[in-house]
């Protein structure tokens, strides 16, 4: 059983899968960490910066919806603990997980991008590769 799991999500629907392995393995006293990574515009040459702002904003409030979401879908009685980060989302992952001190990264295959579907996802795929820590790429049953 693990102590502390790392689970990001983008909102794309995998949600029962990934809590279902979870639930599984986390410890009875443990903590899930839900987090979701929202992207930043920082610069256009065609955007005013109260449009770049409005966008940016929207990206965050969808992240906070996302986790919200996620952590409503888990039965009572776990310790659930929602993030909400800007950044790219493999290495803001695999940053969360160290300063957190998770112990396992629950991911899913394949996420929002439909031309990543076919194989696995390519923020999973980062994350599989780059984390220092353990990673369950989960499968996911359409």
């Amino acid at each position: 059983m693990y102590q502390k799991i790392l689970l990001p999500t983008d909102g794309s629907g995998y949600a029962d899968q990934e809590i279902d392995r979870v639930t599984k393995l986390i410890a009875d006293d443990g903590e899930i960490i839900i987090l979701s990574v929202a992207g930043k515009i920082t610069s256009s040459a065609f955007q005013s910066r109260s449009h770049i702002k409005k966008v940016n904003e929207g990206m965050v409030n969808e992240a906070k919806e996302c986790v919200r979401n996620m952590k409503a879908k888990f039965p009572k009685g776990y310790n659930i603990k929602t993030v909400v980060k800007t950044g790219f989302p493999a290495e803001t992952i695999n940053e969360v997980a160290e300063k957190e001190g998770v112990e396992l990264i629950v991911i899913s295959a394949s996420g929002k991008s439909g031309l990543h579907k076919f194989i696995i996802g390519s923020v999973a795929e980062k994350v599989l590769k780059t984390s220092e820590i353990d990673v369950l790429l989960v499968h996911n049953t359409d």
